[in-house]
């Protein structure tokens, strides 16, 4: 039986859907106007792996994860690049499908864009200052009254008290409550904007998943996710306007994935230490990356160092070691049975705690190395497309990467020196050529079916 730590209640609960055997689940996506960064990664990593989870469990899914395609970033964007909006998002939406690939990450069932639902933001928006939950400023703008929503604040468990003590000075004033959050922005010159009630604009950030998650999943659904920087004030504000709108629960159970750290400081900009996937993926093999993220627990903080992913992909090599003699994987059935098996799914069951689940992979790979039982092969194999891991070639992973000059050709006729150097038991010669392969970062793997190599 499934359970989760639901943010909203601050603990584990036995996960119950609204409708038996069928999930809806909502997470927020990218701000389309740059690269994606390691943070993104681990939200497409761990959502992916929780809705790889939910289906093996049986779970009927729908997916929503959504694109905002205009806000002020992307407007300044692409003021500073002299391009249009269309072009900028478009380019890095092209990126972000391109990352999210190489990570092994699925698609959702559904990727709504925001420019694409302003319509329905503004009937929303004309639902809350209907019932006295939003109202227009002077300038132009529509704003929530956080007030008038009673329980503001049980998300993150901030009460209204609370911050208006921590409050800086308010320069608009224009807004009843400096709590207020924007709800449609009036309209400036060179912007993109909309027809609206209050004229021409375009809508806050808050609003977009707000109407987006209605229109695919309907005004109360299962699993809303995200990263922990938007449990307060982007949750907090779904929440008041979904809820204000309908007087209905919006979502049962909350999600958040922990942050990302490099070298045990914050990830930022201003710091230096702020890296892209590709950055990444330019030094690291992709399903290292996504290996790194998952043997963390996602609500954990996730440290980025490069000793971190060296770690990662000697662990990750083990795994593969112990398939080397096995073709690609036939996706076998999985006996949740089993002793590993059970363990896996009780792990997974356990608020995705992925660490376990990884845990029982070595358990079993050490089975796999002991016995070389094909059961145990595809069973490894097996759990490990679960998780979206150890479904490449084991060869292929194990000999891929870079060796300066050497290439595969060459080691293969470097390995059959040796080995003639050996059948003349001329042992200099055979130590002469493992030490130069060993320098190039080749392991040699000697065995009762010949030598084989893979990359250190």
């Amino acid at each position: 039986m499934l359970s989760l730590y639901n943010t909203l209640t601050r603990q584990k609960e036995v996960f119950t859907p609204i409708e038996p055997n069928k999930v809806r689940m909502y997470v927020c996506g990218m701000t389309v106007y740059d690269y994606c960064h390691l943070g993104h990664a681990r939200v497409m990593v761990v959502f992916d792996m929780v809705a790889r989870w939910l289906r093996a469990s049986g779970y009927q899914l729908d997916y929503v994860r959504n694109i905002t395609d205009v806000d002020d970033k992307i407007i300044r964007r692409a003021a500073e690049n002299g391009e249009s909006i269309g072009e900028l998002t478009a380019r890095f939406i092209t990126a972000m499908d391109e990352d999210s690939a190489a990570l092994g990450v699925q698609r959702p069932d559904h990727e709504p864009r925001a420019t694409d639902f302003v319509p329905g933001m503004v009937a929303m928006i004309e639902t809350l200052v209907s019932k006295g939950r939003a109202y227009a400023a002077s300038n132009g703008d529509v704003y929530y009254a956080v007030r008038e929503f009673a329980s503001y604040g049980k998300l993150s468990g901030k009460s209204l008290e609370d911050l208006r003590a921590g409050e800086r000075v308010e320069v608009d004033r224009s807004k009843r409550d400096p709590l207020d959050f924007v709800l449609w922005k009036a309209a400036k010159p060179g912007e993109p904007s909309w027809p609206s009630p209050w004229g021409a604009g375009r809508p806050g950030w808050h609003i977009e998943c707000s109407v987006m998650s209605e229109h695919h999943l309907g005004i109360h659904f299962d699993i809303h996710g995200g990263g922990a920087d938007l449990q307060f004030p982007h949750h907090e504000n779904e929440i008041a306007q979904s809820e204000g709108a309908h007087n209905h629960a919006f979502v049962n159970y909350w999600m958040h994935n922990g942050f990302i750290r490099v070298d045990n400081e914050k990830m930022s900009k201003s710091l230096g230490n702020f890296f892209t996937i590709r950055e990444v993926l330019s030094r690291y093999d992709a399903e290292v990356v996504r290996f790194f993220i998952l043997r963390a627990h996602y609500r954990s903080p996730l440290n980025y160092s490069d000793a971190h992913l060296d770690d990662a992909r000697s662990a990750l090599t083990r795994l593969y070691t112990a398939l080397k003699h096995d073709a690609a994987p036939a996706g076998a059935a999985i006996d949740w049975n089993g002793p590993y098996a059970s363990r896996f799914k009780a792990a997974m069951d356990d608020d995705f705690n992925t660490v376990e689940a990884v845990a029982v992979l070595f358990d079993l790979a050490g089975e796999v190395n002991r016995a070389q039982d094909p059961a145990a092969v595809a069973l490894l194999r097996a759990l490990g497309g679960v998780l979206g891991l150890l479904q490449r070639d084991a060869r292929e992973f194990l000999q891929g990467g870079d060796s300066g000059e050497l290439t595969p050709d060459a080691i293969e006729a470097m390995i059959a020196a040796r080995k003639a150097a050996r059948a003349a038991r001329d042992w200099v010669e055979s130590d002469r050529i493992r030490d130069e392969l060993a320098a190039a970062g080749i392991v040699l793997e000697d065995g009762a079916q010949g030598t084989g190599w893979r990359r250190a």
